[in-house]
């Protein structure tokens, strides 16, 4: 019996090899690291000191310096509607694809709800408030009654800073020019037509 025992003992063991011990061993050793990790993890935070809470934000708005406080993720929508009362820019899709929300930043025309706040400090910001002076309007609002390029509205403060901002850059565009540089903006009324004829009737003008 001992020696069959003992040739028993020497055969290679069906099962996986991995026992009690070894599962206790392998456990110990992963708490282990996952607490060397949390701790790294967690100087690393500290290291990086990241604000809290609102900061001072300073924007430069159709031309005024703008001190807000803010939280850091505040879009510059957000800071232009709710802390500057500037709502002629229009929260519609919130998915970033119609431009109601279009202001120009450096003169171009830029969605603001895809730019925080605290990241445009120190550029030009203009909205579509900053194209009307008193009783006398941009060329562009004007072109925009005359040829009834409006419907709902909630679109065209939008259209009307892209279209201020393309013909800026170009003042001479043809009209499939106009076309896709203001593809940007969307109009779920369908005045397309007014609106680029606007358009093309200005770029006629050398962009007036």
């Amino acid at each position: 019996m001992r020696e069959h025992d003992q040739q028993k003992s020497d055969l290679p063991s069906r099962g996986s090899g991995f026992n009690r011990r070894d599962f206790l061993k392998g456990s110990g050793a992963a708490v282990a690291a996952t607490a060397l990790v949390s701790e790294a993890t967690e100087a690393q935070a500290q290291d990086k000191k990241v604000a809290s809470g609102p900061v001072d934000v300073t924007l430069n708005v159709n031309g005024k310096q703008q001190t807000l406080k803010l939280e850091p993720r505040t879009t510059l929508l957000d800071a232009l509607r709710d802390d500057l009362n500037l709502t002629g820019c229009k929260e519609v899709c919130d998915t970033t694809n119609c431009g109601a929300c279009t202001v120009m930043i450096d003169g171009k025309a830029t969605y603001a709800c895809t730019r925080l706040a605290v990241e445009v400090q120190g550029r030009e910001i203009k909205t579509v408030e900053s194209l009307r002076q008193g009783d006398t309007c941009d060329e562009v609002i004007d072109g925009f009654v005359k040829h009834d390029a409006m419907q709902c509205g909630f679109c065209t403060p939008g259209f009307v800073v892209a279209t201020r901002a393309f013909l800026d850059r170009n003042p001479n565009a043809s009209l499939e020019e106009i076309q896709k540089g203001l593809g940007g903006n969307i109009c779920r009324c369908g005045t397309y037509a007014g609106i680029t004829a606007c358009a093309l009737e200005l770029a006629k003008k050398g962009g007036a």
